[in-house]
């Protein structure tokens, strides 16, 4: 049994605050890439779909002259450690169990090497996924941030991902 069901995040104020500022549709594409890759890996699919899923709510919208300025966003960017911090704080408020909190978190902080000064991390498997999810959903000039989707789609596709990973953990309860 899962603490805290992607429902419950996607539904939360704070979730809905900056997944909408960074890419509702994004977040969720990752959230079920992330799923997919963790269950062919035999990796934790609960906890690959969460750091999935809010992997850019670290995100700060870079413009310059009132247009979104693509190269200043590469050059300063952070999201992954603002993401990683509020995601940590949004999964604790919400009773996720503080390991997996964590390890969610580091996830998401080790998702891109957008900040990192090299690009020489060694990354768990969990975080390989992760960055891999993401990876597989971009465009071009990022504008993978800018896809839309519904608000009931949205959540019907979350909610769908969170019965696929009730499969998959009752399988394995057996």
């Amino acid at each position: 049994m899962r603490d805290v069901t992607l429902l419950q995040i996607f539904e939360h104020h704070i979730t809905q605050k900056y997944l909408n500022r960074s890419g509702m549709a994004h977040a969720i594409a990752v959230s079920y890439h992330a799923f997919q890759l963790a269950k062919d890996r035999g990796e934790d699919v609960d906890i690959a779909a969460k750091a999935g899923l809010l992997h850019d709510m670290g995100h700060f919208t870079w413009y310059k002259n009132g247009k979104w300025d693509y190269q200043l966003y590469k050059q300063n960017d952070i999201h992954a450690i603002k993401g990683a911090e509020r995601a940590h704080k949004l999964l604790i408020r919400l009773g996720e169990n503080p390991v997996l909190a964590k390890t969610v978190s580091l996830a998401i902080l080790f998702h891109t090497d957008s900040f990192l000064p090299s690009n020489d991390i060694v990354r768990t498997p969990l975080q390989k996924i992760v960055k891999l999810a993401d990876e597989k959903d971009e465009e071009e000039g990022g504008l993978h941030h800018y896809r839309t989707i519904s608000y009931d789609r949205a959540r019907k596709s979350i909610i769908r991902l969170d019965e696929m990973i009730d499969e998959i953990l009752y399988q394995k309860l057996g």
